[in-house]
């Protein structure tokens, strides 16, 4: 039975309580040593300077305390980060000093090299700080930009009802037609931000225009009270992915956009697949970036899809980026770690607290709002992990974004049990509905008229090298759409067999892991763009026959 998000309070403060003493235990314990070993004559490091989790004390104690070590003696090799790495004055140092979460955005939009943000009016005041409602002239960068010109502009797209508005950010390229249109939507908990290191190569790309949007409730969207209302548990998940997917296709009329290709991430892929089936006729191509709940037996194992014996839904929340974005030369067709024992018992992929949170919908940014003045250190958790293979500069930049969206008002997160168990298995399995995308009827039949159907468009899914996410559950979706496929040449109409545009494959992203479009950005653009290119040329081909 899942609780209210109210409900949930008392024992996410509990929880706060009991990880505190814990890590106040362990901080004792760790500032005690690195005392003994720095000298009283080191001046203190300025809060903004340090880089998160680390402070050049605590990067001196370990190698002052490997020269103490006695000859003969094994060194012992110190953990490599602790679970809130970043400690309690530097916290409190970043909660005072945050800024707004509009701010914070911006400045990871500044990280983005060439493009040059669309030129308020003449008669705004020279005194506003720039934002989404009130943009200045400012460019992300003073070099000319080859590959343009360029432009971007943030918005908040208000919906119909009350509080509900959509975040917007957008690259158009000035003075050449729109041919495709590519909307980017993020994963559970995220925003759009984390997209930073695709925008600008992504919009290379002739006659693209580039819209990435925060999802209703996360992010820097509005934040709506999100409840449910259904009573039968099929509903109870129909109505929380229309809570989503029906103000993606709000704006998508507001924007007045006919086609377009959708790429999502994570939750945002699986939402996707949602709005593709409720919604026909509108997408070019669906690209999947290592979606969410695709498999329906979590504990399935394909024999011929390696599995790394650690990945798991787990690794979101522990395993450090910097490994992640080395190539542990997994392949399609073999494994190099060692094919796992079939007849042994699964073990379980997620610890007993993630369970205990998830049955009671206490979401992990309750417990950052609930830390007050310690958010920071208890955000520090994740984006030291996920953020340490960036510069130092980016790394801060992304830490103060997420922080921003995660103390932001409890909305969209509290749907996440009604659509995935435990673990990140899906409710609604994809793979039950996959083969039913991009074959929906548009119109119904009449009298008069037959009915019109879709007759397939590309769908892509990417996973990183080293994704927790199971790429075995794309495997089989690939192979359910290439089915649908061949049962709609067999019996489609005449003018169905020649529009006939369905696809599918797989991509694997070397040296990333769930989240590649940040793990190997390289990469992950030449993929998109490339796709991106073969939709351009497809629309050019239908439009010039039509």
């Amino acid at each position: 039975m899942l609780k209210s998000p109210s409900s949930a309070v008392v024992q996410s403060r509990k929880l706060v309580t009991t990880v505190a003493r814990i890590q106040h235990t362990d901080n004792t314990s760790h500032s005690h040593s690195i005392k003994t070993n720095v000298s009283a004559e080191e001046p203190a490091p300025v809060p903004s300077s340090i880089p998160i989790g680390r402070s050049p004390k605590s990067m001196l104690a370990p190698r002052r305390a490997r020269e103490q070590v006695p000859e003969g003696k094994p060194v012992t090799k110190p953990p490599s980060m602790v679970i809130f790495p970043l400690g309690y004055k530097e916290a409190i140092y970043q909660w005072w000093n945050s800024v707004t979460p509009t701010i914070a955005e911006r400045n990871v939009i500044s990280c983005i090299p060439y493009l040059r943000e669309a030129v308020a009016s003449s008669t705004s005041s020279a005194t506003e700080v720039p934002s989404a409602e009130h943009p200045g002239e400012t460019e992300t960068s003073t070099k000319i930009d080859p590959y343009g010109p360029r432009v971007w502009k943030s918005t908040m797209v208000m919906l119909s009802g009350k509080d509900r508005g959509m975040n917007e950010f957008s690259v158009e390229r000035v003075g050449e037609q729109v041919d495709n249109t590519l909307v980017m939507l993020h994963g559970y908990g995220a925003g759009l931000g984390f997209y930073y290191k695709n925008f600008e190569n992504l919009s290379r790309s002739k006659g693209l225009k580039l819209y990435a949007l925060d999802w209703l409730g996360m992010g820097n969207s509005t934040r709506p009270p999100f409840r449910i209302c259904a009573k039968d548990p099929a509903e109870k998940i129909t109505e929380a992915e229309n809570w989503f997917i029906d103000a993606l296709e709000e704006w998508r009329k507001i924007r007045k956009i006919e086609k377009f290709t959708l790429l999502g991430h994570s939750l945002g892929g699986y939402l996707s697949v949602s709005y593709a089936l409720k919604y026909p006729g509108r997408i070019n191509k669906l690209i999947l970036v290592s979606p969410v709940g695709i498999p329906e037996d979590p504990y399935a194992v394909n024999a011929d899809m390696p599995e790394p014996m650690d990945s798991s839904f787990q690794d979101e929340f522990t395993v450090d980026q910097q490994s992640t974005t080395e190539s542990h030369s997994r392949a399609l067709n073999g494994n190099t770690r060692g094919q796992p024992d079939a007849n042994a018992p699964k073990k379980r992929p997620y610890p007993g607290w993630l369970v205990w949170l998830w049955d009671a919908n206490v979401s992990p940014f309750s417990i950052v709002r609930l830390a007050g003045p310690l958010g920071p250190r208890v955000a520090s958790g994740w984006t030291s992990r996920r953020f340490n293979h960036l510069t130092p500069e980016e790394k801060q930049t992304l830490h103060d974004y997420a922080y921003t969206i995660f103390r932001q008002r409890g909305s969209g997160e509290y749907a996440l049990p009604y659509l995935l168990a435990p673990g990140a298995h899906a409710r609604r399995p994809v793979i039950n509905r996959i083969h039913r995308v991009g074959r929906q009827v548009i119109t119904p039949a009449t009298e008069t008229t037959p009915a019109v159907k879709e007759t397939g468009y590309p769908i892509v899914f990417m996973y990183g090298e080293n994704d927790w996410m199971d790429v075995a559950g794309g495997l089989a979706a690939e192979e359910k759409l290439k089915q649908a496929k061949v049962q709609a040449l067999l019996h489609g109409t005449e003018e169905e067999k020649r529009k006939e545009n369905g696809g599918a494959k797989v991509i694997i992203v070397s040296k990333a892991g769930h989240h590649l479009y940040l793990d190997n950005p390289n990469e992950f653009n030449d993929y998109i763009r490339k796709e991106l290119e073969e939709t351009r040329e497809q629309m050019l081909r239908e439009k010039a026959s039509s």
